[in-house]
């Protein structure tokens, strides 16, 4: 069996994040499905989110699976956006 290499390359992964009721933030991915957090802050989900992803994807290479065709390799040098609160 082929093992595929996804997990070590480098994604840009598209967010959404909504604020709760209760104050907490929810975040999913309209392109990794099963990606699903939710955190105290903005900040957090920036923090942890990488991780996250970073798990699905090793679970779907453990499993044979190719990542989703939208997940976007980025490839350096990189341009990206901060958020500053």
């Amino acid at each position: 069996m082929i093992k595929h290499q996804f997990a070590s390359t480098h994604y840009r992964l598209p967010l959404s994040i909504e604020q709760m009721e209760d104050g907490s933030y929810l975040a999913t991915s309209p392109v990794l499905d099963g990606f699903l957090m939710l955190a105290d802050s903005v900040e957090e989900v920036y923090q942890l989110a990488p991780n996250i992803a970073k798990t699905l994807l090793e679970a779907m290479r453990d499993k044979g699976l190719d990542p989703p065709i939208e997940l976007e390799k980025i490839q350096f040098p990189l341009k990206t956006e901060v958020l500053v609160a």
